[in-house]
């Protein structure tokens, strides 16, 4: 792969409604898109899903703005890529930054669709042509709001809950949605001492419970695991393929969330979308409040087969006023087309991103 260029945005985007968790609430989206350019003009483009602050995880916008400009980037300009899958090798010198890393696995994986002339989605293996997709209600969000969402043909429905009120929220989502489509996210948010309050909620028949205790605790989340029927499905604790086989072997999880921007980009989900296949674990595809770039790759991942249970994949309109993608993601009857035009199938509105960029930093490879 000859690369010519290398620049990165650091952009901000209000949007449509606040988003609030238990961490506190995103009214404006900040974030870094990367766009990688060939001799012949073809640009392909990843994103860096970071948050402003390390609520999420402990890499936040302004820390993988450093690692791309001080350390990845020249580490690229002084090891040839002949294939997307050499990112992942090229950066592991360096430890964690997994969303910088992915921001750039992926924009190489878009390019190198392009000049394959193949969708990227073709390219890992996907196979369907559309895919079903889920929705978030944030603490902020009313109750009723299934209702809609339901109409609109949204296959899963996750709540973001208060410690203490889940079972109260969940019985009012049951008014409006069947409980095997509801599932609830705890974001890290419990700790040892409420292993038997997160047991007593098992009777309620759940699609499953996301990530209930902190990143990287896989022995409480298998405790847990092995007192419930309830499916435990793991999140922040899986940033890499070898958390993964943790997972598997500690039995912590029954469901494994992957997103591209957590696991270091496209290379490492494959890894961690083959290993899942062959135990048996259903995969799904988690969102970041990100534009429609991180969500395009999110749409070509989804498109494999065991990627069975509907992702976090919702329209653009659904967070953002006007996205930096052309066309936008659009939903209907509660699924995504999955594109057919080579790379990740959209363009990115390059005016409006600069209009919409506190930052831009070229680099020559």
């Amino acid at each position: 792969m000859k690369v010519s260029s290398i620049q990165l945005y650091r952009y901000e985007l209000e949007l449509v409604h606040p988003f609030q968790t238990h961490a506190g609430t995103v009214k404006k989206r900040e974030g870094i898109l990367v766009e990688v350019m060939d001799m012949e003009g073809r640009s392909g483009w990843g994103e860096g899903v970071a948050f402003s602050t390390p609520f999420y995880t402990g890499e936040t916008v302004e820390t993988s703005w450093t690692m791309l400009q001080e350390h990845f980037l020249p580490l690229l300009s002084a090891n040839p890529v002949r294939h997307p899958s050499d990112i992942k090798d090229i950066l592991s010198v360096f430890q964690q930054n997994q969303m910088a890393k992915a921001s750039l696995d992926m924009a190489y994986w878009d390019l190198y669709a392009k000049q394959q002339q193949l969708p990227l989605a073709s390219l890992i293996g996907g196979k369907r042509e559309a895919i079903e997709v889920g929705v978030v209600l944030g603490l902020q969000d009313d109750i009723s709001l299934l209702q809609q969402y339901k109409h609109e043909g949204y296959q899963r429905f996750k709540l973001k809950v208060e410690k203490g009120k889940e079972r109260e929220r969940i019985h009012q989502a049951m008014e409006y949605v069947p409980v095997h489509q509801l599932m609830f996210d705890g974001n890290g948010a419990y700790g040892e001492e409420e292993l038997e309050h997160l047991q007593g909620l098992d009777d309620l028949g759940l699609m499953m419970i996301e990530q209930p205790f902190p990143a990287g605790d896989f022995y409480l989340h298998a405790r847990l695991q092995s007192k419930m029927e309830t499916p435990i499905c793991l999140d922040e604790s899986i940033t890499s393929y070898h958390d993964v086989r943790q997972a598997i072997a500690l039995n912590s999880c029954r469901i494994i969330n992957v997103k591209i921007g957590r696991v270091g980009g496209i290379s490492e989900a494959m890894l961690i979308y083959k290993l899942c296949a062959s135990h048996r674990i259903p995969v799904w595809c988690g969102g970041m409040l990100e534009t429609g770039v991180s969500r395009a790759h999110n749409i070509a991942l989804a498109s494999l087969d065991h990627f069975t249970i509907p992702g976090d994949i919702s329209a653009s309109k659904r967070y953002w006023h006007q996205d930096v993608i052309t066309p936008e993601v659009e939903m209907r009857q509660g699924k995504v087309t999955v594109p057919t035009e080579s790379g990740i199938g959209h363009n990115v509105n390059k005016q409006y991103l600069q209009q919409r960029s506190t930052d831009i930093y070229s680099y020559i490879i």
